[in-house]
């Protein structure tokens, strides 16, 4: 029966309909090439059956159009289930760029506003301090707003950006807190902006904050072929009750998670009063 030329145009015709039923807007964009295809291919049909007389001939040309008339519509199968695919990926990517946004926001304010109230000390101290922390201020809003926004931020500037969190943080304390800062090799890497502020946070609201002596924080930041070591270690005031990882940690951890999938090593080491967090990322 499917040798009949009619059953076979026929079957070519219904299929056609479903996937015009099926994929409407998109088989719209291609149905007139489809038309004109198939009316030039079946004229042709039409003209081998009518005018030549040999047999054989035809069937061999009645058996190489009916491959043709199967090319348009399994190349608008393949086409749609392409835009398909497509459409997926452009869903998944918004998806991660509207969680990442919200992650970003996530992080916690309460630094500037600490700042300013302690701004607000020095001025009215009139003190030598308060017009270089109007000007650290000034520097890591402007970092966080204009330069939180992009994917990529040379390494360079996220260092400056947490040595400036780091200074501001000595203004508000009158303790002494042995505070190392380290770094080699960053001038040619980029990274992620504010991500490694999650961490300084913590070691400050965690350990600095409530320590009352002996606080210290040690960060490491290094480079080597392609990949990014961060190291941070502090010391803190064991709890009475345990406490489970805040959401700052958290938060990092899905940011890692969205925008360095299989290309990063996270390890928390939380013992004896000593927090530990290394954080190596593949920047190829």
């Amino acid at each position: 029966m499917i040798d009949n030329p009619i059953t076979f145009i026929g079957i070519i015709s219904i299929s056609l309909l479903l996937f015009s039923m099926i994929a409407s807007k998109f088989f719209k964009k291609y149905a007139l090439f489809t038309i004109v295809f198939y009316v030039f291919i079946l004229s042709y049909f039409v003209y081998i059956r009518v005018y030549i007389d040999d047999i054989n001939v035809y069937l061999q040309q009645e058996k190489e159009i009916k491959i043709i008339l199967m090319i348009p519509f399994f190349v608008l199968i393949l086409g749609w289930f392409f835009q398909q695919w497509k459409l997926l990926k452009t869903l998944e990517s918004k998806k991660t760029k509207a969680e990442l946004s919200l992650l970003k926001s996530q992080i916690n304010p309460h630094f500037f506003f600490n700042t300013l109230n302690n701004l607000y000390g020095l001025t009215v101290e009139k003190s030598d301090d308060a017009p270089n922390v109007v000007l650290k201020l000034s520097e890591m809003m402007r970092y966080t707003i204009y330069m939180g926004k992009e994917d990529l931020v040379p390494l360079k500037d996220e260092v400056d950006y947490l040595q400036n969190y780091i200074e501001l943080h000595k203004i508000r304390y009158q303790k002494k807190v042995d505070i190392q800062f380290t770094y080699s090799n960053i001038s040619d890497y980029q990274i992620t902006p504010l991500l490694y502020i999650i961490a300084l946070e913590n070691a400050f609201k965690h350990g600095v904050e409530k320590l009352t002596e002996n606080a210290y924080i040690h960060i490491i930041i290094s480079t080597d072929n392609g990949s990014i070591l961060f190291e941070i270690e502090n010391n803190f005031e064991k709890p009475d009750t345990k406490q489970n990882a805040g959401i700052g940690l958290h938060n990092l951890k899905q940011r890692l998670q969205l925008l360095y999938p299989k290309k990063y090593q996270l390890t928390i080491e939380n013992r004896d009063s000593i927090f530990k967090l290394t954080l190596k990322i593949e920047t190829i």
